[in-house]
């Protein structure tokens, strides 16, 4: 059955049509990843689907009864607490709960046992679990709303959204105001959630764990690819590759037909026949370029050699006023240094960014700074700071008041602001764009120290695949705070834990930190490797490892061979029209079931690897 159908879709902003006859269908249980670019329309075709704006033309129909749900545009607030507002969303329990205070006595039966049946009785305690994984901790789960920030307020929001547990879940990039440990919580809520989600989201491990299908938006057109991120960029690559041969077969028939007519059109004796050539040029298929969109390219300034350390920390406590966050710290910061910080909101890695970049002065202890030292901040917050009657030109110009208009415009090219964007009032840039701006006010004077507080929020994936090529290609030292797991993958190499007011080297993997913050364990900081006890013993004891690397690596193979008999079944021209809904939904639910079993097995298969390397 399907739960959500667009046909000929068609909406237009400004004169540019940002969806043009796009058609697409979401069946019961389905998990879509919507992706495009930044301004390819991904946020209008949600307040489409849930009335927040009216389409030019099509239509949008959504199953009989079927529930829609979606996050507020704004941040809720007033005085009921974090945890009434979520309640609160459950819009059936809350209108009987009020019925139930004055209905009559024949009523009250009624509305009891509708109460059984929702479960209301259990709504304060998932509520509550929500709101938790979120980050919220009891005391801050009874503070009134007006008492939280926007992006605190914008969780309860999305916890609201979340509890409601509609038959469709519509989210716009979910994860933008969450910490790496809510945002791991958020992944797996999404794979148990036995609803429908359509998900705007440029979140490389979210789509490959959380989704079943990967929906582009480009050219105001959607295409649907099965499974997650992965799946959609190997399936991509491979019809771009059988394009270009078709389309090297097709001109080389083209070339060759071509010759014979030049050769021949002058001469009586072969002028039908060149005729006949000719039709028959026509009558091969049209060979369709293969439009990329230009590449996204950053690039950060390169400061100049400084003697180590940069910048180093001994016995610092740090605070506001007399509460102190964190102390005991010291630490040291050299050049080519790739470091994370780990550890929830409110922990204190703002605090200490804010410290390493000389915002936050210490309570106590020393900090060193190398003479000459140049350090760049990025934090999303500073675009409360932007003047949205200026323009992305006369902020660069402020910061650079020495360099020319040239050399203005050319390191806002850097970062992606061409000259049709940086003339124009920030206010008329998109979140992503004044996140480039950010990032290009940060490295105005060739920084030898970047801080980076979720530099990645708003950015497409393209862009997001950019500002690492970037950061990968910087000598100086690079201090990262960031939901996104791969772009700690990719890049980091040093981990620090900030928790329990203290900052110690986590020496485990983003991995293990990831499945400790589902197990609601408090991480173990700075375990010296000797002590951690996890000796193999030698001889006959390795048997039992060789077994389970075999059988981890036939569970490899079986599921690739199981994902590659789905992946062709879908593939099927006609698959889509034959098929029953619930089998779609079931291949599809099987996919994303697969890659997370790959994973586990893969884990598996090095662990069990990596002990045999140690008899």
């Amino acid at each position: 059955m399907t739960l959500l159908q667009i046909d000929d879709l068609s909406f237009s902003y400004a004169g540019r049509a940002l969806l043009d006859h796009a058609t697409l269908a979401i069946g019961i249980g389905q998990k879509i990843g919507l992706i495009g670019k930044n301004g390819a329309g991904k946020s209008t075709l949600l307040r489409l689907i849930d009335g927040g704006l009216t389409p030019d033309g099509g239509t949008i129909r959504l199953g009989h009864r079927a529930r829609l749900g979606s996050v507020a545009q704004e941040a809720p607030s007033g005085a009921a607490s974090a945890l009434e507002h979520v309640l609160g969303a459950d819009i059936e329990r809350t209108q009987l709960l009020a019925e139930a205070e004055y209905a009559a006595p024949e009523r009250l039966g009624d509305i009891h046992d509708r109460l059984i049946t929702i479960q209301a009785d259990s709504a304060p305690s998932r509520a509550s679990a929500i709101l938790s994984g979120l980050g919220f901790n009891s005391e801050a789960q009874i503070r009134p709303m007006s008492s939280f920030s926007g992006g605190w307020r914008m969780r309860v929001g999305l916890a609201s959204a979340l509890f409601a547990a509609p038959d469709l879940l519509l989210l716009d990039e979910p994860t933008n105001h969450l910490d790496l440990e809510a945002a791991v919580w958020l992944e797996t809520w999404l794979t148990r959630f036995r609803g429908a989600v359509l998900m705007v989201s440029h979140d490389r491990n979210l789509l490959d764990r959380a989704v079943d299908s990967i929906a582009r938006l480009n050219q105001g057109k959607i295409d649907v690819t099965p499974g997650g991120f992965t799946d959609f960029i190997r399936i991509r690559t491979e019809r771009a590759e059988q394009q270009k041969r078709n389309a090297a077969r097709v001109a080389a028939q083209r070339a060759h037909i071509q010759k014979f007519v030049d050769r021949f059109r002058a001469t009586a004796t072969k002028a039908r026949q060149a005729q006949s050539r000719l039709k028959a040029i026509a009558r091969l298929p049209a060979i369709e370029n293969l439009v990329e969109d230009s590449p996204t390219r950053f690039c950060f300034p390169e400061p100049e050699y400084l003697p180590p350390p940069l910048l180093s920390l001994d016995d610092v406590s740090l605070g506001y006023n007399s509460k102190t966050v964190l102390r005991g710290i010291s630490l040291r910061v050299d050049t080519g240094d790739r470091i994370a910080l780990l550890g929830a909101n409110g922990n204190g890695k703002s605090t200490l960014a804010k410290a390493l970049s000389s915002r936050l002065l210490p309570q106590s202890g020393s900090i060193f700074v190398t003479g000459g030292l140049r350090i760049g901040y990025f934090a999303q917050h500073q675009e409360d700071d932007l003047d949205l009657n200026a323009t992305a030109f006369d902020h660069l110009a402020h910061a650079l008041p020495l360099a020319t208009a040239t050399q203005i415009r050319a390191h806002g090219a850097n970062f992606g602001l061409g000259p049709d964007r940086i003339e124009i009032g920030t206010r008329q840039l998109s979140g992503g764009e004044k996140a480039r701006l950010l990032l290009a006010l940060a490295t105005c004077d060739a920084p030898h120290i970047l801080i980076l507080d979720e530099p990645t929020n708003h950015l497409d994936i393209d862009a997001r695949e950019a500002i690492i090529r970037a950061l990968t290609d910087f000598s100086g030292a690079i201090i990262l705070i960031t939901h996104d797991p791969h772009l700690i993958d990719v890049l980091v190499d040093r981990l620090l834990l900030v928790a329990d007011g203290k900052v110690a080297s986590y020496d485990d993997d983003l991995t293990a930190y990831q499945k400790l913050v589902l197990q609601n364990v408090e991480p173990k900081q700075s375990v010296p490797a000797k002590s951690r006890g996890h000796k193999v013993k030698r001889t006959s004891e390795t048997l039992p490892l060789r077994r389970h690397l075999k059988v981890a690596e036939q569970k490899v193979a079986d599921l690739d061979a199981e994902r590659a008999a789905i992946e062709q079944r879908l593939s099927e021209p006609d698959f889509y029209t034959r098929a029953h809904p619930h089998e779609m939904a079931r291949l599809h639910r099987r996919l994303a079931a697969i890659s997370v079993e790959t994973e586990n097995a893969m884990e598996c298969w090095i662990a069990a690897e990596n002990a045999l390397a140690e008899t």
